[in-house]
């Protein structure tokens, strides 16, 4: 989803040695956070208050009455006029709306609900669109880095994402009374969806974001599966990953807190969110 350029290099009979300003003298990266609820609030925050080296809170985007926001709410519109980065932390109708205007205006777009992204269709004519640069989060999720790894050797055998969560924070809309009740209301695990990652991000929009970022870590070449579980007894929030494939075998298993403000995500989405941004960022020359 990046822009190549290609540069040219002249050999000239006097060269010009040049020396990169000091990180501190470095122009600060304008971020407009996308979506002021429980995981824009803390990314909001984290930014205005300096947290951050290198990147500084330009402005909140939100369609709903803000009050003591950390900086300037504004339209779209106006955040792109000030801002370098736009944060996404509004879900996946957020990206699909915004998306391809944030990059076309010559900003760069943190994607936080990757499941807009299975929506093949939308994710081609996002990587067609520039000059900013579209970066997914890795969210609730670790060990994806690995994983391409070894997608690149060769693709997977197998890869199945296993979840499970409180049954409260599983229950959707679209669910008829009888299901919705054997998911609320069940005393043991009980399996509430298995199928493919991009069925996964349409029926649970907030809540497999985590299906959606394996599934673009191991490449359409590698067969991903998904479960979700629904436990009463589930006081965390459980991933795991499963994939075997010509060059090793992976378990990958976390378990995250799930938020207290919005007990469908994990708390530390909006920190992996920073880690992101941090990326984009002006720093030392370290390996982190």
């Amino acid at each position: 989803m990046t822009t190549n350029h290609v540069t040219t290099n002249h050999v000239t009979t006097n060269p010009v040695t040049t020396t990169a300003p000091a990180p501190e003298h470095r122009p600060r990266v304008r971020v407009a956070v996308l979506g002021y609820g429980s995981i824009g609030t803390v990314v909001a925050r984290r930014l205005a208050a300096g947290e951050l080296a290198g990147a500084e809170l330009a402005a909140v985007v939100t369609r709903s009455p803000v009050d003591g926001a950390p900086a300037p709410v504004l339209d779209l519109d106006d955040a792109l006029d000030v801002a370098d980065v736009v944060v996404e932390c509004a879900g996946q109708g957020a990206v699909r709306e915004n998306g391809r205007k944030i990059l076309e205006a010559g900003c760069d777009l943190v994607i936080s609900s990757v499941g807009a992204l299975c929506d093949a269709e939308f994710a081609a004519a996002l990587r067609a669109s520039g000059p900013g640069r579209a970066v997914c989060t890795n969210g609730a999720v670790g060990g994806l880095d690995l994983l391409a790894a070894a997608q690149d050797a060769a693709p997977f055998d197998s890869v199945l994402v296993r979840s499970t969560k409180r049954p409260a924070a599983l229950v959707q809309e679209w669910m008829d009374e009888a299901e919705a009740r054997r998911v609320r209301d069940t005393s043991e695990p009980v399996l509430v969806f298995r199928g493919s990652p991009a069925d996964a991000a349409r029926l649970f929009p907030k809540s497999l974001n985590v299906a959606a970022a394996v599934d673009f870590a191991v490449g359409p070449a590698s067969p991903v599966s998904v479960e979700l579980y629904a436990d009463p007894a589930a006081e965390l929030t459980r991933h795991e990953v499963e994939a075997t494939g010509p060059v090793g075998h992976y378990t990958i298993r976390i378990e995250n807190l799930p938020s207290a403000a919005n007990p469908r995500t994990s708390a530390v989405v909006p920190y992996s969110i920073l880690r992101t941004l941090a990326g984009l960022t002006p720093r030392p020359n370290l390996i982190a």
